[in-house]
């Protein structure tokens, strides 16, 4: 028999070590139900398998008649929670304010970049599961990789304040979304990068900015970033549902664990007007330009190493960059 070399070992031990972090079997706050501990525990065994046989170990996803049944009551994970950092309900939306829900990576790390945006166009940001098959899944029915969700953020943002585009250019130069099923250490369709627009222009924003920042990458990788509607997950139950109560705003909570498996790539995302989109219309080109000086990027755009964690949890002071 041949066996693996270091580094694939060193990989399954670091594979085994994340999915055990954050697929808990049992705690005495938030007990697993068996079903989806021992589909866990299977997928688990089947991805460490794959290393030690040679593969790639890129799961694959799961498909929406295998997926778990979940349940047709709503979870009540937020019921009346306020945000722990901003204090604002978390699933209010206010008038003239819209949503934008994304994936890339570990949800802790992702949630807490997009609410330190300054400015106060920020209401609110809460994490969950989107894009998947199975209705009001729980955390532990997520991680398994059977429900087909990926770990998301949910923001609810004043257009006024701050621009579409600059939550887009957070979620690309806050992870490597080249990286498939998976954010660095995690692994598994739980963990892939994805931004799902609600409206025709998200989506062409969302698109054309993808296609810029590829190239910017330098184009030897394709970005492997899902791209769909929200209307697509309408009849799974709908694209997003709310995490635990526990998981929201981790990171700014005492005793959290300084946890981020994103893998910035220090590469900037082209100009707006590069890329723009609605070139040909000057109402849309101003509509949706970004609010944010290039002064808060070069101080403040994510670094390499996640640094995001050993920030402060308050916004971003403006006068930190102007």
């Amino acid at each position: 028999m041949k066996f693996p070399s270091r580094p694939v070992l060193l990989g399954v031990v670091a594979a085994a070590s994340s999915a055990a972090a954050f697929c808990p079997r049992t705690t005495s706050a938030h007990a697993v139900s068996s079903a989806a501990t021992s589909t866990t525990k299977r997928g688990m065994i089947a991805n460490i398998l794959d290393l030690l046989a040679g593969g790639g170990f890129d799961p694959e996803m799961v498909s929406p008649s295998e997926a778990l049944p979940g349940r047709t009551q709503k979870m009540p994970n937020i019921d009346g929670l306020r945000h722990y950092v901003l204090g604002n309900k978390l699933e209010e939306v206010p008038e003239g304010h819209k949503v934008a829900v994304f994936a890339n990576g570990c949800f802790w790390g992702s949630e807490k970049g997009i609410w330190r945006l300054p400015g106060d166009g920020i209401h609110s940001t809460a994490v969950g599961y989107c894009a998947g098959f199975t209705p009001n899944p729980t955390y532990e029915e997520a991680c398994s990789g059977r429900t087909g969700h990926t770990e998301g953020v949910r923001v609810v943002y004043d257009p006024d304040k701050i621009a579409f585009v600059d939550i887009l250019r957070w979620f690309w130069e806050a992870h490597d979304p080249c990286s498939g099923m998976g954010q660095g250490n995690d692994r598994g369709t739980q963990y892939r990068s994805g931004f799902y627009y609600f409206d025709d222009e998200q989506k062409a924003l969302i698109e054309a900015s993808k296609a810029a920042y590829e190239a910017k990458l330098g184009g030897e990788r394709p970005i492997t970033t899902e791209i769909a509607s929200a209307d697509d997950y309408e009849k799974y139950g709908g694209l997003w549902f709310f995490g635990e109560a526990y998981h929201q705003q981790y990171l700014a909570k005492p005793g959290a664990r300084p946890y981020c498996s994103a893998q910035p790539q220090g590469v900037s995302v082209p100009d707006f007007d590069e890329w723009n989109p609605f070139a040909g219309n000057a109402d849309l080109t101003e509509k949706h330009r970004p609010k944010l000086p290039e002064s808060f990027w070069a101080k403040h755009a994510p670094k390499r190493g996640c640094s995001v964690v050993s920030e402060p949890n308050e916004p971003i002071l403006e006068s930190s960059y102007l």
